[in-house]
């Protein structure tokens, strides 16, 4: 299993280092790290998306070349999550529309993938202990990212129009496919949450935003490559960490993943 295991590992760290160069690209930060509204104390944004960047470059670098791997993936669990609670919750617009809430889920998913890498280690004896206190959120990674798509399933009903128009034309009744991503999506989150469907939602999960990859984000960047800095680049790239993500749910070992939640 631990080919695996790299494999999908390295699924999650591409995506991230492809969203790293983006944004040394654009000159700015994606939405999904960091809300386009800076508090007021925070400022020099260029600076502050050069350091981010190199650093997960250097992080995701350390994750495929498992250098000091479970350190790394743990600390970067904890800055997502770190910069979910502290900007991107305060800095949502508005909070009681729910698609303003897509991005810090988004960034929830990359530190529970984090998370579930670090899960998919061997625990170092010699780690310091406050990483082996991070060590103990490890079991909450695989319900932030069901907990992802569970909303994100649930959004095609709210926004049904906008979904179905995200269907390729060459498939067909978008309204039916739209539908069907969106419970796939509820029933993927809620199966990954149960331990005896986990291994089979997470791994169908993951071929499923892998296609979604292929037939859907990569074409829709090709024909506009622009719009936003690059937002359907973007959507490509997180789309495959993701599948990472769930295919690394899939295949790491139960004692890991689900030593200390059912």
């Amino acid at each position: 299993m631990e080919k695996y295991n790299r494999l999908w590992r390295s699924f999650i760290a591409i995506g991230l280092i492809a969203i790293a160069i983006q944004q040394l690209i654009c000159g700015d930060l994606r939405s999904i790290i960091l809300p386009p509204a800076y508090p007021a104390w925070l400022t020099h944004r260029l600076v502050w998306t050069w350091i981010f960047s190199i650093a997960l470059i250097a992080a995701c670098i350390c994750i495929l070349f498992e250098i000091k791997a479970r350190t790394v993936s743990l600390l970067m669990a904890a800055v997502f999550l770190l910069l979910v609670l502290v900007f991107q919750i305060s800095g949502l617009p508005y909070p009681g529309i729910l698609g303003s809430w897509t991005s810090p889920f988004k960034e929830l998913s990359f530190s529970g993938g984090a998370f579930i890498i670090a899960g998919s280690l061997s625990e170092q004896n010699n780690a310091p202990d406050f990483i082996k206190q991070l060590g103990k959120l490890i079991p909450l990674g695989k319900y932030f990212f069901a907990i992802t798509l569970i909303l994100f399933g649930y959004m095609h009903f709210v926004y049904p129009s906008f979904c179905a128009s995200l269907v390729p034309a060459w498939m067909h009744w978008p309204y039916f496919w739209m539908y069907f991503g969106a419970i796939a999506l509820i029933a993927g989150g809620l199966g990954i949450m149960i331990k005896p469907t986990r291994r089979l939602a997470a791994f169908l999960v993951g071929i499923m935003l892998f296609l979604w990859v292929i037939l859907l984000h990569i074409p829709r960047a090709i024909a506009d490559p622009h719009s936003g800095d690059g937002n359907e680049w973007t959507s490509v790239f997180e789309a495959f960490a993701f599948s990472g993500i769930a295919f690394l749910i899939a295949t790491s070992g139960k004692k890991v993943i689900s030593a200390k939640a059912p």
